[in-house]
């Protein structure tokens, strides 16, 4: 399982500077939206610059114009792409049209998606790389984490990888790799602790069986 870190700040100075404390334990380092909204593909560029060999998820959640904006990114240097599972699939498909041509991927979030499985199935056709089930911010307090949401995904995908992310703490991972996603991804959990390296060596540890 790889550990995807999602690096919801608002500037890409601050997106360094946590790297510098998690690099090593870093699998896939997710430039968040506010980042992404803020600073957009030069943030990409930036962090590119220093870690050449890192990869990079844009996490810019499309929801149209799929091909295009998908490019904007990529060719920024990003190596995934996030569209949302809520997208029209025509969408879908020119977000992997882009991202075939440019040999990067494709992760489809089915945030706010209201049948799960049955969406998971029908992505899971049109040649995404990853899918990935997601608590919105929005209703961390009110919902649970989506466990349950990706034991049904998992039912249904034959050929994507799977991911998980919504509020995910170091105490839920044992349950969690009992249901095998391939992508783990934490925010808060690491942005707002005072030893990032530390919880990030945890969380990266546990993971790779370590």
């Amino acid at each position: 399982m790889k550990l995807q870190i999602a690096l919801d700040c608002n500037d890409s100075y601050t997106a360094l500077k946590v790297l510098e404390q998690v690099y090593p334990y870093v699998d896939i380092a997710e430039l968040g939206t506010p980042l992404m909204i803020s600073e957009g593909a030069r943030a990409i560029q930036e962090i590119k610059k220093e870690y050449p060999d890192l990869k990079v998820l844009s996490d810019i959640k499309i929801m149209d114009g799929g091909e295009s904006i998908a490019r904007i990114v990529l060719e920024a240097g990003a190596d995934i792409v996030t569209v949302l599972g809520a997208a029209d699939d025509m969408t879908i498909r020119g977000v992997v049209s882009a991202a075939k041509k440019l040999k990067k991927e494709v992760f489809v979030d089915l945030i706010s998606v209201k049948d799960i499985e049955s969406r998971a199935a029908q992505v899971d056709k049109l040649g995404v790389d990853y899918i990935g089930v997601h608590t919105s911010y929005d209703l961390r307090n009110t919902v649970a984490t989506p466990l349950e949401d990706l034991k049904k995904i998992k039912r249904v995908i034959k050929i994507s990888k799977t991911a998980i992310s919504g509020g995910i703490k170091l105490e839920m991972l044992k349950e969690i790799i009992m249901i095998c996603p391939d992508v783990v991804i934490t925010g808060s959990s690491i942005m707002n602790s005072g030893n990032k390296a530390s919880v990030a060596k945890q969380f990266y540890n546990v993971l790779h069986g370590e």
